[in-house]
């Protein structure tokens, strides 16, 4: 295949670039239910992991965007983004049906080391990949329609996450109750389909056009320092790695919390995860539009504490004595982060593109990816030791109430084994914040003003549902009796 590029793109090449853009995204979401997420922890838990290789797993495809700077250097030699994206991610998908193999050859401890290495190629090559495609999709899609394109591919990949998760969980879930000597080559079955699907999406993903890059003089590192050297750039790369080391330190380790410390099965921790994408669903349209009229800090300025305090009530999970108040509750939780974060990721993609300069985009993004990924990668491998270090201890603080019948006790904090990073990785979220203020954003609104316009909105739509719920239940039928009456009178005369 060759990887020409074109000066101008035409209206309907855009167009049609963006439906193979959308088409790989949604084979890579694919790829991502069916070989990552909570599967794949599901996978290591089952396979005997440790706390630090499940950390180490998680940290993987974060610790391995540090390479993006070898996709700098391959777009500056060849000038040709689509072919690095494409070459890429072939390379990073293929090696994942060799793990299909792993269970006939090895023993599960030896296997499960192998599959490391499997993943760590996958994200190697998929960082690289990644890098490239950033650049090449800012100069593809308009950036008037970023917010629009990023939302609409958002909601498509979130419905298609939701209905996979739900079906391999349920098939997890049979397997291990009524076939369990099967379990493990189901869950590597899995994994190697993932692969297939991947491949899928590379042969869309070659299909979408690619718009003549501008040719970069400087040298790679040179390049990387320009982003560091752009004051406002460098206080979005501070606040983003600060928000990803705190998120990191509670995030990849609710899967195991839901199923070491509450005992469910994966069918329920998939569950939660669908209740989160469905209300990202219904609220992302909106989002993107409001972060393409607005801005996007103020979206994360408005969502980043809703999400911070969804995980701070994490630790009150266990609780309730009834497991089933207990997942009610893990329910609303995630019912509202699915919102919240679906805004954060969507503001956080959408300011980087926004203050990366059409020249140097590529290396504006990959910088932001390399420093964020450090920070990222680094942070479930210290959790997962901490996770160690606090196993056998507890934080209690109860209440007494001395009466007639007795001292009563009440519980304020319980904290114990997972709980204690998922309050440490809030409370850093939260001090994180205060370094947004730093970044300054073109168009940008006081968060007040759209917390204003957004209950307005949201008045103005409940008036409108009631006035035409009244109208059907009433007017509207009293107006057919009158016309019904007023007939039948011109009849009878």
């Amino acid at each position: 295949m060759k990887f020409t590029t074109s000066a101008v793109l035409s209206e309907t090449q855009i167009e049609s670039g963006e439906q193979s853009i959308l088409k790989d995204s949604l084979a890579g979401e694919a790829m991502v239910n069916l070989s990552g997420g909570a599967f794949i922890t599901a996978m290591a838990i089952h396979l005997g992991a440790s706390n630090f290789q499940i950390g180490l797993l998680a940290g993987l495809p974060i610790l391995t965007n540090i390479f993006q700077l070898l996709s700098i250097w391959l777009v500056k030699r060849y000038n040709n983004r689509r072919a690095v994206a494409v070459i890429s991610s072939f390379l990073g998908r293929f090696p994942m049906l060799f793990a299909g193999f792993l269970p006939f050859i090895f023993s599960t401890a030896v296997g499960l080391k192998l599959l490391l290495a499997i993943l760590f190629v996958h994200y190697f090559f998929g960082s690289v990949a990644g890098a490239s495609w950033n650049a090449w999709v800012k100069d593809l899609i308009p950036e008037k329609r970023l917010g629009s394109f990023f939302s609409h591919r958002t909601k498509l990949v979130t419905i298609l996450s939701a209905v996979l998760g739900l079906a391999i969980s349920f098939s997890i879930d049979y397997v291990k109750v009524y076939l369990p000597e099967f379990l493990t080559l189901t869950y590597y079955g899995i994994f190697v389909t993932g692969g297939l699907v991947g491949l899928l999406g590379v042969y869309w993903l070659a299909k979408a056009p690619e718009p003549t890059p501008l040719p970069v003089e400087e040298n790679v590192f040179d390049q990387f320092k320009k982003p560091l050297g752009d004051k406002n750039f460098r206080n979005l790369l501070i606040f983003n790695a600060a928000w990803a080391f705190s998120l990191n330190m509670a995030v990849p380790f609710f899967t195991v919390f839901l199923m070491k410390t509450m005992g469910l099965p994966l069918s329920y921790v998939i569950g939660f995860t669908i209740l989160a994408q469905i209300s990202n669903i219904f609220t992302i349209k909106t989002l993107g539009k409001f972060t393409d009229r607005f801005s996007n800090k103020t979206i994360i300025s408005i969502c980043a504490p809703i999400y911070i305090t969804c995980i701070l009530s994490w630790m009150y999970a266990t609780v309730p004595e009834t497991k089933i108040y207990g997942v009610i509750f893990l329910a609303l939780i995630s019912t509202i982060s699915g919102t919240a974060t679906g805004g954060i990721n969507l503001a956080l993609n959408n300011i980087g593109m926004k203050l990366a300069p059409r020249r140097e985009a590529m290396a504006y993004m990959s910088s932001l990816n390399m420093v964020v990924a450090f920070f990222s990668a680094i942070s479930p491998i210290i959790a997962g030791l901490l996770a160690d270090a606090l196993a056998g201890e507890q934080l209690l603080w109860t209440i007494q109430m001395k009466g007639a019948e007795g001292v009563r006790s009440l519980e304020i904090i319980n904290l114990q084994g997972w709980a204690f990073l998922f309050v440490i990785g809030g409370l850093l979220a939260a001090a994180s914040l205060r370094l947004l203020s730093k970044v300054k954003e073109k168009g940008e609104i006081q968060r007040e003003r759209v917390i204003l316009y957004m209950q307005i909105r949201l008045q103005k739509h409940i008036k409108k549902n009631s006035t035409s719920i009244y109208r059907r239940g009433l007017v509207e039928p009293m107006q057919k009796a009158q016309t019904m009456l007023r007939m039948n009178e011109n009849e009878a005369a």
